[in-house]
């Protein structure tokens, strides 16, 4: 049975009020095709037979013990300090926190989630926090139009920008109309963007991959340069923030606005999701960023207090001035990601890049020597590397399916028109991956490899 709060003669006194004659009348900007005209029929289980058939569901799940396979998704070795403390019953209910009085705690945590996103990403200021690290790309894109008060709306997107993250700026971009998102190719040599040797004066922002899909790391100093010198503002797109304990920071580099996924470090790639979308930039940006910024202040007895200093929702301020829509803060995938950013500190995070991108060289040194295994990119990369192997990769990936390693994501379920990206597979190394595991996968494709001729 449903539960419905008002009484028959309430609804009526609030029809009334608001010049309705019935609820119905309320749903009729709403399209007929768009509405469910019937009621959902199902009746539910008994909670013994909804186990036993969510169960079959799970047993349908294919376990792998190896993973090589990121483009988005990476996996990192999460501690299970991370679980427990996160398990806390304080922090079970994370909601915005609106009565800083009471929530002191929650307000913290997300003050040391932004402090911690903006020494990654090199940058002044970071909100709290972004749905994924796509949307949080759009939102980055949209609020590079507003910074430059819509007088530009022009768009350079590099095409080595992880192709779901496009699908969903492509989604945001598209209801507010005008803007012009022109792709920028990649050299089949390198697999490096090629950008324009100048940025036209109507471009608003130019984003870039860091490092790209292909697995390469561009030197994208130049490229912020010139939109600097074009009025544009420079955008970098990350999947893997643990890269930054190596790699130049995108502030650094010279980048305006800086986004990316945290999902790996939280721990919560499993069963496809949830995300946590990361977003940093310069102060001078703060008024047009979405989302949350939480602020640290002084209370009245002299005490440190944290508070809700910028909301930028409509359920905040007036709807024609919100700059976001973000319904939710991640707030409990955010403390998973800050309290192990906690745990590892800046050695740990150098240590785990470090232990990613030599398993990457071992990986690929030793699929090179195998006859039929090939880079189609030069570029340099870090812990992601494309292959191409002579062979039905299809087959390939299944035979080693089989002996429960999850082995890389074939190019052309991205790239469709890439020319030969029927033998491409984008490997991905983590910490999580032991030089046993590379031995076992390397012996896996060679056996496969061997056995076609």
């Amino acid at each position: 049975m449903r539960y419905i709060p008002h009484s028959e003669a309430e609804i009526r006194e609030m029809l009334g009020v608001i010049g309705a004659s019935t609820v119905e009348d309320l749903f009729r900007s709403i399209p007929a095709s768009n509405r469910c005209i019937t009621e959902n029929p199902s009746r539910g289980l008994p909670e013994h037979d909804l186990r036993k058939s969510l169960e079959g569901l799970a047993s349908l799940n294919r376990l792998h013990s190896i993973f090589m396979a990121g483009s988005g998704a990476v996996f990192h070795a999460v501690p299970a300090a991370v679980d427990n403390i996160i398990s806390r019953s304080e922090f079970l209910t994370a909601y915005t926190p609106y009565q800083p009085e009471i929530s002191q705690g929650t307000l913290q945590v997300i003050f040391e989630f932004q402090s911690t996103v903006c020494e990654l990403f090199g940058l002044d200021v970071s909100n709290a926090s972004m749905y994924d690290g796509a949307s949080a790309l759009g939102e980055a894109v949209l609020m590079a139009i507003r910074v430059l008060k819509e007088k530009r709306r022009r768009v350079l997107i590099s095409s080595a920008v992880n192709p779901n993250y496009l699908r969903v700026v492509r989604t945001m971009v598209e209801s507010f109309g005008g803007i012009d998102i022109e792709m920028l190719g990649v050299d089949e040599k390198t697999g490096a963007t090629i950008y324009p040797d100048v940025i036209d004066s109507d471009v608003a922002a130019v984003v870039a991959p860091y490092p790209g899909f292909f697995g390469v790391v561009e030197n994208l100093a130049p490229v912020t340069e010139k939109c600097r010198a074009a009025g544009a503002i420079s955008i970098c797109s990350m999947t893997d923030i643990a890269h930054l304990s190596i790699l130049k920071s995108p502030g650094a580099l010279g980048f305006d606005i800086a986004t990316g996924e945290g999902m790996g470090i939280a721990g919560t790639s499993g069963m496809g999701g949830p995300s946590l979308g990361l977003m940093a930039c310069k102060d001078s940006y703060i008024k047009q960023m979405p989302g949350r910024i939480v602020g640290q202040t002084i209370d009245s007895n002299g005490q440190t207090g944290y508070v809700l200093t910028l909301a930028t929702r409509e359920q905040h301020i007036k709807r024609e001035k919100a700059t976001s829509n973000i319904c939710s803060n991640q707030a409990l995938v955010a403390l998973a990601f800050t309290v192990h950013m906690g745990l590892l500190g800046r050695q740990g995070l150098r240590r785990m890049a470090a232990a990613s991108h030599s398993g990457l060289k071992k990986l690929t040194d030793k699929l090179l020597s195998i006859p039929g295994v090939s880079r189609p990119f030069s570029g340099s990369v870090f812990n992601e590397t494309t292959l191409s192997f002579d062979c039905d990769i299809d087959g390939l990936r299944k035979h080693l399916s089989d002996r429960d390693i999850l082995f890389g994501v074939p190019v052309r379920w991205f790239y469709p028109d890439l020319a030969g990206n029927e033998k491409m597979i984008v490997l991905c190394i983590t910490e999580i991956v032991g030089d046993e595991d590379i031995d076992a996968a390397v012996s896996c494709v060679s056996e496969y490899m061997e056995g076609l001729k």
